[in-house]
């Protein structure tokens, strides 16, 4: 008799006790110059986070069969066709159809907000930007890697005019290049960022899908030497005609007529703005653990009680 009563309260203890959910998996998109998996970049950054969050799923984009490859798409792969690529790579992932975390570093920021206005198929909870330009860049940035002649070859391709039709379907860098002398060129010709920030036709999915976040958060390096200008990590820009004086995002029209649902994002708490004093991706792994861990240590059930 005492058996069985030990074995009943055993199994009613059981029942109540909480279920312990898997900590909600990380895609991670490395920037210009880097690959998914330099140990001295992406390499040291995913067991960094592993060892932060024990037992997350970490996945960090490799476009093509090789570092390699990779490498090489990170200058010379259209930033839409990547994005497509990425898409479909990640819906079919088992690990990942109950929703990830992101976090892009440098393009790689740019890169999966893309992602997340353009791919249905998966589910984005929080989205880090860390250095990503999202109005663009106006200035000839330094490479992350070490290939001296990738880097050499996007600035002399760039030379030769960013909006040239040529240029523009080979060159990476080139479809984030924002004129501020020339809005109207950029505008026209720009064949990635103008359509991913709603500067000609609008696309109400684009700000449907960015509303489905739980939390954007854009750091911005204060001490950036790289990105020109810098505010473009928080969505900034030089004012037009003139490349000094520069705007915030809220005083943009993207902003006041949310175009995009940052707006909105704001006003629900769910955009952060994060100041990292170092320059471009020089931050310590202790700012990291400070300051993005808390966005990326999310279990599942946790998750979801926070969203209802």
């Amino acid at each position: 008799m005492v058996d069985m009563f030990v074995l009943f309260l055993s199994s009613l203890l059981l029942a109540s006790a909480p279920v312990l959910a898997d900590p909600v998996p990380l895609v991670m998109w490395h920037g210009m110059g880097d690959t998914c998996c330099f140990p001295f970049s992406m390499g040291a950054l995913m067991k960094l986070v592993e060892k932060q969050v024990p037992g997350i799923y970490v996945q960090s984009i490799e476009i093509g069969n090789s570092i390699s490859d990779d490498e090489l798409n990170g200058f010379f792969m259209g930033a839409e066709k990547q994005i497509d690529i990425v898409c479909k790579n990640l819906s079919a992932n088992p690990k990942l159809q109950q929703g990830f975390n992101v976090i892009g570093f440098s393009q790689g920021g740019q890169f999966l907000r893309g992602l997340v206005q353009q791919c249905p198929n998966v589910t984005v909870r929080n989205l880090i930007s860390v250095g990503g330009q999202h109005q663009g860049v106006y200035g000839f940035p330094r490479c992350i890697g070490t290939n001296v002649t990738l880097c050499n070859e996007m600035r002399r391709l760039l030379n030769i005019g960013a909006y040239n039709k040529l240029v523009q379907d080979i060159l990476v860098q080139a479809q984030y290049w924002h004129d501020p002398l020339n809005e109207d060129e950029y505008k026209k010709k720009c064949v990635f960022l103008p359509d991913l920030n709603q500067e000609n036709t609008y696309n109400p999915n684009y700000k449907l899908r960015l509303l489905t976040l739980k939390n954007l958060i854009l750091v911005k390096f204060l001490e950036d030497e790289m990105v020109q200008p810098r505010e473009s990590e928080w969505f900034g820009f030089y004012k037009p005609g003139q490349a000094v004086e520069t705007y915030t995002l809220f005083d943009s029209d993207l902003y006041k007529n949310d175009l995009l649902g940052l707006k909105t994002l704001n006003d629900t708490g769910r955009l952060h703005f994060l100041g990292a004093p170092f320059d471009h991706l020089k931050f310590t792994e202790q700012w990291f653990i400070d300051n993005l861990i808390p966005f990326i240590n999310v279990q599942f059930d946790e998750d979801e009680k926070k969203r209802d």
